[in-house]
């Protein structure tokens, strides 16, 4: 197994399972929102605020496309990068896990604050549309969906790397 991608929801664990899973795999963990971060030398929220959303998700579609063709390991994409069609197509033919959560568990690991910008407004109502928007992307680039409610990251990466083992 040279690469999974881990999808899902805003609070579904994608950062903190793809560390957990990474380790267990023995593979490197590349979270394209903390790459997109770095390469631009700011947080995604002020790309949001300085450039737009659609800046953002084209800096966002390219570096999932860059490491889904180059790197190795797990790789933890942004919440809403499965929506963009051309993400979409780079994600067919790969191993995806989906993250799925439901809105108590992911308030509790979010706190819905200003370092998510789609959630700023009303994050609970923002938070349940968008979940509401994207599953339907979820389920279908997915080769895998792990329900992480009320369960620790190590818990949930044994889950994956035993979904692994069975693919």
């Amino acid at each position: 197994m040279a690469r999974v991608v881990l999808v899902g929801p805003p609070g579904s664990g994608k950062s903190t399972v793809g560390a957990a899973l990474a380790e267990l795999l023995g593979l490197p963990l590349h979270d394209t929102d903390a790459a997109v971060e770095v390469t631009q030398g700011r947080t995604i929220s002020d790309i949001f605020i300085e450039d737009g959303e659609p800046a953002f998700r084209a800096l966002e579609r390219a570096e999932v496309a860059r490491a889904v063709a180059d790197e190795d390991g797990v790789i933890a994409v942004g919440g809403g990068a499965p929506v963009d069609p051309g993400t979409e197509q780079v994600l067919q033919g790969e191993t995806v896990v989906f993250l799925d959560v439901g809105i108590a568990d992911a308030a509790k690991r979010v706190g819905f604050d200003q370092s998510r910008p789609l959630l700023a407004v009303n994050p609970r109502a923002s938070w349940v549309r968008l979940m509401n928007e994207r599953r339907p992307v979820y389920e279908r680039v997915s080769t895998h969906r792990v329900d992480t409610a009320g369960r620790t990251p190590e818990d949930i990466a044994g889950e994956i790397v035993g979904l692994l083992g069975e693919a």
